[in-house]
């Protein structure tokens, strides 16, 4: 079960993110699933970590495809992912959206 953004994006919220992992770390992990459009994972301000959680943000049915993928491991870490829409960006956070020129 897929969930739709406004914009028509599909996103998967992912937690229990490795400390290390960055949104690079991430869409390259979840790119081989298929495309990926956007990948965010919020900081905390106080301690400059980030929360260890994000949201992938998919352009089609590959959102399918991750949360079906039972075998994620990102930096030695297994997260958990699972269908979510995306909250409001707030405070510091790195995303890789894609630019479209």
């Amino acid at each position: 079960m897929a969930l739709r953004t406004n914009i028509g994006w599909l996103v998967a919220f992912v937690r229990k993110i490795s400390g290390k992992a960055a949104s690079s770390e991430l869409r390259e992990h979840f790119t081989q699933l298929g495309h990926v459009r956007k990948c965010t994972v919020p900081f905390d301000k106080e301690t400059g970590f980030h929360k260890g959680m994000g949201w992938i943000h998919f352009s089609s049915e590959e959102l399918h495809n991750a949360l079906q993928q039972e075998n994620h491991v990102i930096d030695g870490v297994k997260p958990h992912v699972q269908p979510q829409k995306p909250k409001a960006l707030q405070g510091d956070q790195t995303s890789d959206e894609e630019k479209d020129f």
